[in-house]
């Protein structure tokens, strides 16, 4: 799906972006702040990131399909210089994410976070959305879901119908709505607070061969497997379905939770399935509390323990170390506090030193920041690019470059105000 916003700029699809603003730019602000943050220019690869400790992947979602949205969070995530863009193996959204990339790049020259696309070999908690039906909802339900969905994707509009009846006709407030099935990621805070029980979970498994498809084209440079661990055969079944692809990538990635004793062996039995056709990076997603980072300080503590139980074990497979799940503006903090946190250690390699926990992650506290000025603009001025109004773009990339900036020691100019 190729998007095109009407502003002061003009934007082609297909990734071919040309933004013009004039003679009076009103984008100067936006780059005068990066500049004034100083955000690496084109010559910092990604894995040079996840080497120094520094790695710091957005994650769109795995289920989240709302394109403009998507867009709109890959141009600012983008110009705030986070090394990685994950989202949902859908050709539609992987566009959304390109799209967003090559106007950040028009904007100020920047290098280009690699894409990754996001698949599962069972039944996930990435991988579900929820679903009912309003019509069955009560008239006087005070509708909790709505109030705990973190993405926005519950509403309760009603629109009014003309009913003929015996005496004559009037009319009635139909409910209409709903889960609004591309803004569900699948947090799942709903299902225990509706008090009739009319929230259903619906799982998915993405298509390895389609999925095999996305990896072959020039838009993905990435991929990362979620598994519960509990069965590595599931994991064969679709590393043997990808695995002719992974030739055309840069970094293969296994997101996984803790599963206690049985992690670090299990970790090494994935490794040694993909290790005959692993000829790129490859990194452990260590997922502490799953869609959780928007909740509070307390939502990051499992995924510091997880890494600090994984990064203690000496017999841990080859590949990056990355938190994620329940990770927020407090977990760099954490990882200072046990002493994590850009620590480097010596690799096979002669004096070659590599961090030990490789980055960072964020999804729904990197949407939250981010998304409350999306919202704000979308309520001023409906669907559009958010390059079609600096003053937002501005108010957006000072919440990004606050949280990205913690991962990557950006300078903070004296005075700046978020």
């Amino acid at each position: 799906m190729a998007m095109s916003f009407y502003c002061s700029s003009a934007i082609h699809t297909q990734h071919q972006v040309n933004v013009s603003f004039g003679s009076k730019n009103p984008l100067q602000n936006v780059k005068n702040l990066i500049k004034s943050f100083g955000i690496p220019s084109k010559s910092c690869s990604p894995h040079v990131s996840l080497q120094q400790g520094n790695w710091v992947k957005l994650i769109c979602g795995a289920s989240f399909e709302d394109v403009v949205d998507i867009r709109n969070l890959s141009l600012v995530y983008t110009l705030a210089g986070v090394d990685c863009i994950d989202c949902a193996a859908d050709p539609s959204v992987i566009n959304a994410v390109n799209e967003g990339i090559e106007t950040a790049r028009e904007i100020v020259s920047i290098r280009r976070p690699w894409v990754m696309i996001s698949v599962n070999d069972d039944e996930d908690l990435h991988f579900r959305k929820a679903e009912f039906d309003p019509e069955d909802c009560p008239s006087d339900c005070s509708r909790p879901c709505e109030n705990v969905c973190p993405a926005n994707a519950i509403s309760f509009e009603r629109e009014n119908s003309t009913m003929e009846v015996p005496f004559g006709s009037y009319q009635k407030a139909k409910p209409k709505g709903g889960v609004i099935t591309e803004r569900c990621y699948g947090c799942g805070r709903c299902f225990p607070v509706c008090p009739y029980d009319k929230i259903r979970e619906i799982t998915y498994v993405r298509d390895a061969m389609a999925t095999a498809e996305l990896l072959k084209t020039n838009d993905v440079d990435a991929v990362e497997i979620h598994t519960s661990g509990r069965q590595t055969n599931l994991f064969k079944e679709l590393w043997d379905d990808l695995a002719n692809s992974v030739k055309y990538l840069r970094l293969v990635a296994v997101s996984l939770p803790d599963i206690g004793d049985a992690t670090i062996s299990t970790m090494n039995q994935m490794y040694a399935i993909m290790e005959p056709h692993l000829s790129c990076f490859n990194l452990w997603q260590l997922d502490g509390r799953p869609m959780s980072g928007d909740i509070g300080r307390g939502a990051t503590r499992e995924s510091i323990a997880f890494a600090v139980r994984v990064a203690a074990s000496s017999e841990r497979p080859p590949g990056f170390l990355q938190l994620a799940g329940g990770t927020n503006v407090h977990t760099v903090d954490g990882l200072k506090k046990r002493g994590l946190f850009r620590t480097h250690i010596t690799c096979a390699e002669p004096n070659h030193l590599q961090s030990l926990i490789g980055g960072i992650a964020y999804g729904g506290y990197a949407r939250k920041i981010v998304g409350r000025v999306l919202s704000s603009m979308g309520s001023e001025n409906g669907v559009t690019g958010i390059e079609c109004h600096a003053e937002h773009l501005l108010k957006a990339l000072k919440e990004a470059l606050h949280l990205v900036g913690s991962v990557k020691s950006y300078n903070h100019p004296d005075g700046m105000q978020r």
